[in-house]
């Protein structure tokens, strides 16, 4: 018996249709679609109800393969993902940024870019590899003036877009719906035959109504089920077993978007996108210790046998964190890669690996600036409740500490008392051991508390200098004179005659999850 004729090969790629509100996204999947799903062309009724999109439409447009894209006969189907436009829906346009192959940015050439158009941008960069711009309404530009203005605005895009991955992108001018909304459908659009010129370069189970026997991630697909109520389905995950985790806080590779104003403070709270669902987060930024800021990193991977450095805020040119190192020129030097810990205020389900984006959204919607504050890759989730306990502690973040405090006193060659490093109600003995340094350059070890007024015991295993003896014997001599017992006089003398006293500085670092709070010294 002869086998029937091979299926045709088809090739899907996924078209992200994004740009500000009423820039005319839903019309122009409109005029490029073969076929609308059951979600497109605001096909729902609160759409409807609104006049906007609610939420992700998908649709396609099919068109033979091109030659240069494999032997033999198929089809290239373009599936066009209409992304929301207004401000408040902003988590759904990230979640529909990341299944798509392509993005068309749809820019109302009257106006140009906008704030969303802005966001829309930064999210093709972080999620997506091409772009193309799409000059929509050009029906509504003059006539006589149509080229020019397109002209005017093409270039205004192209410097808009030369710092960013899409420099050098196709930009095209059409009129996906002449006329606007109420025009009759006998109105052609215009430039879109040339849009997808462009496009082409760059118990069942059926895709837009056509047989299929897989589907993969970004496949809009419907599904027969038999004895099965839909009311009872909700917006969720089809995965292969474990492929899924559902975490409580999370470790993220991270950079900083460069369009966010302001710093990225630790303890601040940011809403956290993964896949499809949007949480508030905590974040804790730490980074290389500092003699590894220059260090290859390997993608992907977290080491949890290095020590890491605890930072108040993101490292950037324009950060004021103390923990920044200064290279021979005197400018900034940055690490190469930087962390954070997220912790999340309700779990969420998502992949070893996804895209993190993190963003302020109850910013105001009519503010002319960006939301999006990082974006990142999630290296290893929490999925233990209580990984405070189970997994932090194994996570070697330290804060460095330094303390500073005076010589008071010389005992003998071997000793000094020392003052001013504690406060008088501190256990001066759990620091009993720990190394100091003189600002005259000996080394010491805190040998134990004197008295009870906060003073304390240094021994200097190499002998003070003779400088330092003769500069501490002098100083003693002064407060002396000042008045045997007489407190007040003697802390005045010491404002006056120490203006260069002999400091201490105790130097160590202690890890944030270490529960017995060990001081350690290198």
């Amino acid at each position: 018996m002869a086998a029937g004729p091979a299926a045709p090969r088809v090739l899907n790629v996924n078209v992200g249709v994004l740009g500000h509100i009423d820039s005319g996204k839903t019309a122009l999947a409109r005029a490029l679609s073969t076929t609308g799903s059951t979600a497109a062309f605001d096909r729902a009724p609160q759409s409807r109800a609104r006049g906007i999109t609610l939420d992700l439409g998908f649709s396609c447009l099919r068109t033979a393969l091109p030659p240069q894209l494999g032997p033999g006969p198929g089809e290239l189907q373009f599936t066009l993902v209409d992304c929301p436009g207004h401000a408040s829906l902003i988590r759904t346009i990230i979640g529909g940024a990341q299944i798509i192959d392509l993005m068309m940015l749809v820019i109302d050439v009257t106006k140009g870019m906008q704030t969303q158009s802005a966001e829309c941008l930064v999210i093709g960069q972080i999620a997506c590899q091409k772009m193309v711009v799409v000059l929509n309404k050009i029906d509504l530009l003059p006539e006589g003036k149509r080229q020019s203005a397109i002209e005017k605005m093409t270039k205004k895009m192209q410097k808009t877009l030369e710092n960013t991955k899409f420099c050098g992108c196709p930009i095209v001018a059409v009129a996906a719906k002449p006329g606007g909304p109420e025009a009759p459908e006998s109105e052609n659009p215009l430039g879109v035959s040339e849009l997808i010129e462009v496009i082409k370069k760059v118990k069942s189970m059926q895709m837009f109504h056509t047989p299929v026997t897989y589907a993969m991630q970004g496949d809009r697909v419907g599904i027969c089920v038999t004895q099965f109520d839909p009311k009872l389905l909700e917006r969720g995950l089809i995965c292969t077993p474990e492929s899924l985790h559902t975490i409580h806080a999370a470790i993220i590779s991270l950079k900083k978007i460069q369009y966010f104003r302001g710093a990225l403070q630790t303890k601040a709270k940011f809403h956290i996108t993964v896949g499809h669902e949007t949480v508030m987060g905590r974040v804790m930024f730490f980074s290389p210790a500092p003699a590894d800021f220059n260090e290859e990193i390997k993608e992907n991977v977290f080491d949890f046998e290095k020590d890491y450095l605890y930072q108040e805020e993101y490292l950037s040119k324009d950060s004021n964190s103390e923990n920044k190192e200064n290279d021979q020129a005197g400018e900034v030097q940055l690490p190469k890669q930087q962390w954070a810990l997220l912790e999340f205020e309700k779990p969420v389900t998502c992949p070893k690996l996804c895209l993190v984006i993190g963003s302020k959204l109850d910013t105001d919607i009519h503010a002319n600036t960006c939301r999006l504050a990082f974006h990142g890759v999630l290296l290893q989730g929490m999925e233990d409740k209580n990984y405070t306990e189970t997994f932090l502690p194994k996570l070697k973040v330290y804060k460095l500490k330094h303390k500073e405090g005076q010589v008071e006193r010389v005992m003998d060659d071997y000793s000094v008392i020392g003052r001013s490093l504690f406060k008088k109600e501190t256990n001066i003995q759990i620091f009993v051991g720990l190394k100091v340094k003189l600002s005259t350059g000996e080394d010491g070890i805190i040998d134990g508390g004197f008295g009870q007024s906060g003073k304390f015991k240094i021994r200097i295993p190499d002998g003070l200098k003779p400088d330092t003896k003769m500069l501490l014997t002098v100083a003693s001599k002064k407060k002396s004179k000042a008045g045997k017992g007489d407190t007040a006089k003697e802390d005045e003398s010491s404002k006056n005659d120490s203006a260069q006293p002999v400091t201490i500085s105790l130097l160590f670092k202690r890890y944030v999850f270490d529960t017995q709070k060990k001081m350690i010294q290198s």
